[in-house]
């Protein structure tokens, strides 16, 4: 048998499946033949978070890389249902193939689309006729918005779809002032539990906001993060040099000095 080394795997995409085959193989790693779908659960998520770390980087490298590790996961979790004989990476592509085509008529078929807003109501279109002929006739557009996303990816999941079937704000100045009343609302809560709620509402409504701009909230709260925290550490940082700390000053002292910081 050839050393690891000189083993030859089939080119293209196929390689990391062959890999991922032989690493679970009678005679391959102890490790990777323990994993299940279960085990590997946090490692899909990380790889997804830090493939969209990548994204954000805009290094082209990097993205490359996280993109391959994803598709380890994908390869590691086909292998395992295969070798439970329930599926396998080929069943994987071909069905996930086949939606897209049904999915997109108006490429694969005579459908007529004016632009991507007609292009989002046929999908759901779609998914609905596929949910009625798995049996799932009462399942509504938001339910198949998958609760185990973050807050703002969900919510903003839920109102896009909402919105696909016709409920929505008729405008971004509507969104707007929607976002005004629930402030004031928050701002009059009369206790913990009403501030609790209406947080909640105002948030809901921020999301609804910066989905009419075409803003992704989840992306534009992370930029809004990083900035802060690059300028957060500056500010520190001078203050350290100067040998004094944020508790030490008032709130007009710490307010100039954050203004100094670029």
């Amino acid at each position: 048998m050839p050393d690891a080394e000189e083993r030859e795997f089939s080119p293209g995409v196929n390689a990391i499946f062959d890999v991922v085959a032989r690493l679970r193989a009678p005679d391959g790693c102890p490790w990777d033949r323990e994993q299940t779908h279960e085990s590997l659960r946090p490692y899909l998520l990380e790889e997804t978070y830090e493939l969209l770390e990548a994204i954000d980087s805009g290094d082209d490298a990097k993205i490359m890389e996280e993109l391959g590790d994803l598709l380890l996961q994908v390869a590691m979790h086909a292998e395992i249902a295969a070798s439970e004989s329930r599926f396998d990476a080929a069943q994987v592509s071909e069905a996930v193939a086949a939606k897209m085509v049904a999915r997109h008529p108006h490429v694969f078929g005579s459908t007529k689309v004016a632009n991507a807003d007609d292009v989002l109501r046929n999908w759901e279109y779609q998914k609905a006729h596929e949910a009625r002929k798995a049996g799932r006739e009462e399942e509504s557009v938001v339910d198949r918005v998958p609760v185990t996303l973050p807050a703002l990816a969900w919510t903003l999941g839920l109102q896009k779809r909402a919105a696909r079937v016709g409920f929505d704000f008729a405008s971004p100045v509507d969104t707007a002032e929607a976002v005004a009343e629930e402030a004031r609302e928050l701002s009059g809560a009369a206790d913990a539990r009403q501030a609790f709620e209406e947080m909640g509402d105002l948030l809901f409504a921020v999301v609804s906001l910066a989905r009419r701009l075409k803003v992704n909230p989840e992306d534009a709260l992370r930029v809004a993060g990083q900035r802060f925290r690059k300028r957060f550490a500056q500010t520190e940082a001078g203050l350290r040099k100067d040998g004094v700390t944020f508790s030490e000053l008032d709130s007009d002292e710490q307010a100039k000095r954050w203004d100094e910081t670029s």
